[in-house]
């Protein structure tokens, strides 16, 4: 197995992100790559009781292509109250969203970040102190299209290649809130198997 592992930033990362995080020794998360559009770098999937739920960071629009670590957040709205009381709305029936609801309240509701990656690496941070891990991982300072040394996941953890995959795979199962309702969706956020199961999320990772 290689040693190294490159990964995109992401806005509470799916659960596969933190599949590859965690196995390899070291990894390494994209700032320099210009920003590819519907990907989890600025949104994530949710279970909601209507289903699958897409919540997605606003950024400042510009005209012409920008690389990862310039992104800004835009605040034209308050998408914060809507991407809490969403998450309130989906998981407030959940065994441990009560639990965990103060780690992540004042990152989503309150803070106000101007840089996308800021926020995702705030809650990433948080993510993996509730999953009590350390994975040893640093940041790009330049874009390079190959690594002969890593694997590169910048472009395999995205929507519709985990749907590919799913298809492939027998993905494994955890109990959902709504699951007796849409059944059993794969992929979503991190924070669904949190909110599900808490400090046995790690046997799920």
């Amino acid at each position: 197995m290689n040693k190294l592992a490159i990964l995109p930033t992401s806005y509470l990362a799916p659960i596969a992100y933190y599949s590859e995080l965690l196995k390899y020794p070291s990894s390494i998360i994209e700032h320099y790559e210009n920003y590819p559009k519907q990907t989890y770098r600025s949104r994530c999937d949710i279970y909601s009781p209507n289903g699958l739920l897409t919540l997605s960071v606003p950024l400042v629009k510009r005209n012409h292509r920008q690389m990862v670590k310039d992104l800004k957040i835009s605040y034209d709205y308050n998408w914060q109250i809507l991407h809490w009381r969403t998450l309130e709305s989906s998981y407030k029936r959940s065994p441990f969203f009560e639990y965990y609801e103060d780690d992540f309240y004042p990152i989503i509701n309150e803070k106000k970040f101007e840089f996308l990656i800021d926020l995702n690496e705030i809650l990433n941070q948080q993510i993996l102190t509730l999953l009590k891990q350390k994975p040893k991982y640093s940041f790009t300072t330049e874009y390079h299209k190959i690594y002969s040394d890593a694997v590169d996941f910048r472009d395999e953890i995205s929507p519709k290649k985990l749907i590919e995959k799913t298809k492939q795979t027998e993905p494994l199962i955890y109990s959902q809130v709504f699951e007796t309702k849409h059944g059993f969706i794969p992929n979503l956020s991190i924070v669904d198997l949190l909110f599900n199961h808490g400090s046995r999320a790690m046997d799920y990772v």
